[in-house]
């Protein structure tokens, strides 16, 4: 009972949150410079076209009155029209979203994964050589700085070695043709391989050194010295008494990577010219695309805070110490 009132309260707390940045981001946009008529305007077009245009838009109302539209469109499930695409948002978020969740939820897990592995196995040899080996491997992986590292893999891999191909995510020769959809699966499996490992690379690294330093807190624990002296094998004592509570501050960890993924890692896709969400939220952005954009924001913030509430109900379970 206690739980479902808790998550009852984190619901409502999560809706306030919600509405505050809705409102906050609504706003926000219309204080920016630019209007999206700067972008868009046809140079041959008059100011009485360019007039006609803005109130079609509905630009000429005053931001309060628009921002009631947007609500009532809200809640009716319209997101609006990008001033750009001339098309449905919910249509442009629908396109882009699935490459963005394949890639970098694929991206975050697997560096997860082995980060978690790897973290295990330096803890449990502290101070040996495989520690130092690892640890620095994962300290330099932390510190990569991300354009400059996307653009040595590409060029490398993707330019100098013609191995992979430069950006995209689908080859169209194949695509128009009568393909078995192992090979299209292929297809797209080859084009995601440089920027999957430019983002594996990128994460490993923290979640090794999470996972380490969280490793030897617990192995300092009374019931971990408890277990040695029973005669456990190292194996069960570091894989099922120590690793899993070790384990609860990577899983928020990636909880919230996998969150905070929704917005595609933008410069990422913009350098690999990967179509997701990131890519689109720099392109409305920079276009004063203002529907397109608070439909990105919306996205991303509605994603990380039901993730924060997912996490917390995690750790309950992982430990039955944590109770709500």
């Amino acid at each position: 009972m206690r739980t479902r009132q808790y998550i009852l309260n984190k619901f409502i707390e999560i809706t306030i949150i919600f509405f505050i940045i809705l409102t906050i981001l609504f706003f926000l946009f219309r204080l920016s410079p630019g209007t999206p008529i700067s972008k868009m305007v046809d140079p041959s077009f008059t100011l009485e076209d360019q007039n006609l245009l803005i109130e079609q838009l509905g630009l000429d109302k005053p931001a309060f009155e628009q921002y009631l539209i947007y609500l009532k469109n809200f809640f009716t499930g319209n997101l609006g029209f990008s001033f750009h695409y001339g098309e449905p948002v919910s249509n442009i978020i629908s396109a882009r979203l699935p490459w963005t969740i394949l890639l970098f939820t694929s991206s975050t897990l697997l560096a997860a994964f082995v980060g978690v592995v790897l973290g295990k196995i330096a803890a449990w040899r502290k101070e040996s050589a495989i520690d130092n080996i690892l640890s620095l491997s994962a300290l330099v992986c932390h510190t990569l700085f991300i354009p400059w590292f996307a653009l040595l893999i590409l060029w490398f891999w993707g330019f100098k070695l013609g191995w992979f191909p430069l950006g995209g995510t689908l080859s169209p020769e194949l695509w128009i043709t009568t393909c078995s959809p192992l090979i299209k699966l292929l297809d797209i499996l080859h084009h995601m391989f440089l920027p999957l490992m430019t983002l594996f690379f990128i994460h490993m690294g923290s979640y090794l050194l999470l996972m380490r330093s969280s490793m030897l807190s617990v192995l300092k624990e009374d019931y971990i010295i408890t277990a040695k002296a029973k005669g456990l094998s190292e194996k069960i004592i570091r894989n099922k008494h120590a690793a899993k509570n070790a384990s609860l501050p990577v899983i928020t960890s990636v909880g919230l990577s996998l969150a905070f993924s929704i917005n595609g890692g933008a410069l990422t896709e913009q350098i690999f010219t990967w179509p997701g969400i990131g890519r689109e939220l720099i392109f409305a952005v920079s276009n004063n695309d203002y529907p397109l954009a608070q439909a990105c924001f919306l996205l991303i913030a509605g994603v990380v805070l039901v993730a924060n509430l997912i996490v917390d109900l995690l750790y309950a379970y992982m430990d039955p110490r944590i109770t709500y």
